[in-house]
């Protein structure tokens, strides 16, 4: 899948990327951000921010620019890395536990993504394993689909 994400238009035409640093059992990211950095793209990762149930993303150089936060997820250390604007990024590449074929997830029920995507008018898509894809998912008026899902057996437009 992470060929097929390296081939797509999206990874081609983007300067700067926004992903999580993800943790077992999901796709690995790390090969991407590896990737980017080798190409010379600008990486960023997220900063939740719990007290405003806000979200934003900060360039990401080096792994000294991370502290380990609730549940045990990497985030950048806000003193070290730089916030950028919405508008600075090209591409996000949103994460989640399952996924319809509409591009409708179940994330981790922290609406941060669905906050931030509301705001946000580039693409969007996702990696995920193919046992995570289903029929539906249940969805609400706020939650945004992503643009594209990546399979390790197929690539999904959405709709």
């Amino acid at each position: 899948m992470h060929e097929a994400f390296f081939s797509s238009k999206q990874w081609k035409e983007a300067s700067v990327i926004a992903l999580t640093i993800s943790r077992k059992p999901e796709v690995a990211t790390k090969p991407i951000i590896e990737r980017a950095w080798k190409e010379g793209k600008t990486v960023c990762i997220p900063k939740c921010l719990p007290e405003t149930s806000d979200m934003h993303f900060r360039r990401f150089q080096d792994e000294s620019e991370l502290e380990v936060v609730y549940f045990g997820l990497q985030e950048p250390i806000v003193h070290k890395t730089e916030q950028l604007a919405p508008e600075d990024i090209d591409f996000i590449l949103v994460p989640g536990i399952c996924f319809d074929p509409r591009g409708y997830r179940i994330g981790y029920g922290g609406g941060y993504y669905d906050r931030y995507l509301a705001g946000f008018t580039k693409e969007t898509a996702s990696l995920a394993f193919h046992c995570q894809i289903i029929d539906k998912v249940p969805h609400e008026a706020h939650d945004i689909p992503v643009s594209q899902i990546f399979t390790e057996k197929t690539t999904l437009i959405c709709q």
